[in-house]
């Protein structure tokens, strides 16, 4: 679930950087994306957990795939895709 930003507190400190409720908040809005490449993810793309992932060149039943493991314990992310 990603918080609503409090409008008025700032979002970067005096020295630029973002404070860190706005950095997570980024993180979360930014991890919402769809990612898109050619092929099949499993093995190549490294993802968090619940990502979703769409195969421009994918045919009808082989385009849209969702990370469901989030490694394979050993710290491989780019395992544990599977097609929806």
């Amino acid at each position: 679930m990603i918080n609503e930003l409090n409008r008025s507190l700032p979002i970067t400190n005096d020295g630029g950087k973002m404070v860190l409720r706005f950095s997570t908040w980024a993180k979360n809005v930014t991890a919402l994306q769809t990612l898109t490449g050619t092929g099949s993810p499993e093995g190549v793309v490294e993802a968090d957990q619940l990502t979703q992932y769409m195969d421009n060149t994918g045919t009808t039943g082989n385009i849209l795939y969702i990370k469901r493991d989030p490694d394979d314990g050993a710290g491989d992310k780019s395992i544990g895709w599977i097609l929806v």
